[in-house]
């Protein structure tokens, strides 16, 4: 294990948990991201915690234009509540691709630079899929963190450092999805095509 206790851990809301996956879910074919908002725990110095998230885009990933308005609207927004950007969400296009690639690296690393402990969090498909068995209650998603020398790197023990906040967001999560919750979500491209859809998605829940 060696000295494990140090290692950054991260707990996400269920709120924030279903907003990212619904957002991947509506977005199926294409590769779609979300940025993590949070902050460090008061009493865990390792911790962070996860409390929201914003649906970004499904389309032209990698335009740092579109990144940077949307950053400033969120950190204005969010700021506000005491909460800041503390990572970044990626979903592949295939949906066997479980590599981290290079835009999800570059955003992950422009993100890192407001806060040093942000992880990313990969889509797994092949977990989502496993959700309707019902069996497994651990996060759909794979912990991507920052190491000594730079690289983005999956964490083994996952498990351990990716928790989540309420135990049954999975089953809220099974629900949304049969309910067909995701074609509600709205994100931060369709709130760029049309300013009166809301990318708060005030109205999900």
């Amino acid at each position: 294990m060696g000295n494990g206790d140090d290692q950054p851990r991260y707990e996400i809301s269920q709120a924030a948990y279903i907003k990212l996956v619904l957002h991947a879910i509506k977005h199926s074919t294409s590769a779609v991201n979300g940025v993590l908002l949070g902050r460090p725990s008061s009493s865990d110095a390792s911790l962070t915690e996860i409390s929201d998230a914003v649906p970004l885009f499904h389309s032209h990933l990698g335009l740092l234009p579109n990144l940077e308005i949307s950053l400033i609207l969120i950190e204005e927004y969010y700021g506000g509540k005491g909460l800041s950007v503390v990572g970044y969400f990626h979903a592949n296009e295939r949906y066997n691709d479980s590599e981290l690639g290079g835009v999800a690296r570059n955003i992950g690393d422009h993100i890192y630079r407001y806060f040093p402990n942000a992880p990313i969090l990969l889509l797994d498909n092949k977990k989502v899929e496993a959700l309707e068995k019902g069996k497994d209650l651990s996060p759909v998603m794979q912990l991507y963190t920052r190491d000594a020398s730079k690289n983005w790197k999956l964490s083994p023990d996952g498990g351990s450092r990716l928790i989540l906040k309420e135990p049954s967001a999975n089953v809220v999560l099974m629900d949304y999805i049969s309910s067909e919750k995701w074609r509600d979500i709205v994100d931060f491209d369709e709130h760029l095509d049309d300013i009166s859809r809301d990318w708060l998605n005030p109205d999900l829940f």
